[in-house]
């Protein structure tokens, strides 16, 4: 039995609470040293998912988990380029305010005097691109176990993917246009305080 000076005894479970909080700490440092760096963080990611491709290229299987990797990625991708809080919603309750004999207040401004509200996406950058390594980490281990390995006629997956891709894209694309928003910076950055 180890002592550990203060008279009180460790018992085994403390010991592996004390060990995951040290890793998890340890995980999380690597976690903040990444954070500016975000070029190398995606070429990182682009790099890990040429591998997942290779991987199920040459290996000529696993293309259900390639599918259910696509699909996750094309769920996160379009909550990036989402606003955090969608118009459509906000038209859908200024309806119900009016229909109950309220004010309408548009939250959007429509005079030039009216304030500028920056685009807030419904998933950060930083958290598009853990989830997606993660993603993409956890597919290829996949790909290791032939547990994964579920026989199918792929081209059907790889249509179908194309086609969801495409409605959903346009649809998305369509929602950009009607509520006038653009998810990215495009043009010169303002800068403030400083001289032009």
């Amino acid at each position: 039995m180890s002592d550990t000076g203060s008279g009180i005894e460790t018992s085994p479970v403390q010991n592996i609470t004390a060990q995951y909080a040290k890793i998890q700490r340890q995980y999380q440092q690597i976690l903040d040293r990444w954070t500016p760096h975000m070029l190398y963080r995606w070429l990182s990611t682009a790099g890990l998912l040429a591998v997942f491709m290779l991987r199920i290229v040459f290996a000529q299987g696993w293309y259900i988990v390639c599918y259910a990797h696509a699909i996750y990625l094309l769920n996160l991708l379009l909550a990036f380029l989402q606003p955090k809080f969608d118009p459509s919603l906000q038209d859908d309750l200024m309806a119900d305010e009016i229909e109950e004999g309220g004010d309408p207040v548009s939250p959007l401004p429509v005079q030039r005097d009216d304030e500028f509200r920056p685009f807030v996406r419904r998933l950060p950058e930083w958290q598009f691109w853990l989830s997606s390594t993660r993603a993409t980490l956890i597919a290829l281990f996949c790909t290791f176990s032939t547990v994964f390995d579920v026989p199918v006629y792929w081209p059907i997956l790889v249509v179908y993917f194309f086609t969801l891709f495409a409605l959903t894209m346009r649809r998305q694309i369509q929602h950009m246009i009607k509520y006038k928003y653009i998810p990215f910076d495009i043009g010169r950055k303002a800068r403030y305080g400083g001289s032009k």
